[in-house]
């Protein structure tokens, strides 16, 4: 199976312990991964999980029942789907993946823009991480071990050298350093293509 975040959550859910797909959903917000993965749709917990559950990786452990609520499917993780999730973290943690964030593909196309326009842009930016970064900050439970928070704090320190990187640049758009007309565009594009 091909990996992906999301199924990697999942596997590692049901290795604490069997769950049902709604449960996996509410841990995952409960814990602040839906901000590793999107299950804003439960649907896409429901298709990993299948996909999951065809590959061996997990299986249907039973069911249960709460007061007022239907019966649920519980799932557990195979060996196969352990087995599987140590590896993928063993694939990931060394080798930096191939990403293709949408961040470097619009300052790429900056000359469109005129450097006012960038600088506005870019400071809306700098509010909206730094942002971030406080959220981050102000979730994490007193007393809980870094161990558990390592993703928050991996985070929180790329949004941190993402937000001292664009203040260099916002400087540098204000002293003029950084700046450009359709003349230097016109003659970059002659002499470089």
């Amino acid at each position: 199976m091909k990996r992906s975040p999301l199924a990697m959550v999942l596997l590692a859910l049901l290795v604490e312990a069997p769950m049902h797909p709604y449960r996996m959903q509410q841990v995952i917000k409960q814990r602040g991964q839906d901000q590793l993965v999107n299950v804003a749709q439960r649907n896409s917990v429901y298709q990993t999980l299948d996909r999951l559950v065809r590959e061996g990786l997990a299986r249907p452990g039973g069911t249960s029942r709460e007061a007022g609520r239907p019966e649920r499917t519980v799932y557990e993780v195979t060996e196969e789907g352990a087995a599987t999730l140590r590896r993928w973290l063993l694939e990931m943690l060394p080798e930096p993946a191939r990403e293709f964030p949408e961040f470097p593909v619009a300052l790429a196309f900056l000359p469109i823009l005129s450097p006012a326009e960038t600088r506005e842009l870019l400071e809306r930016r700098l509010e909206t991480l730094t942002d971030r970064v406080a959220a981050i900050d102000a979730q994490a439970p007193p007393g809980l071990p870094r161990l558990f928070l390592i993703e928050d704090e991996y985070r929180a320190a790329v949004l941190r050298a993402e937000i001292g990187w664009l203040r260099g640049i916002v400087a540098d758009l204000d002293d003029g350093s950084l700046s450009w007309d359709r003349a230097l565009i016109d003659e970059t594009l002659a002499r470089f293509g």
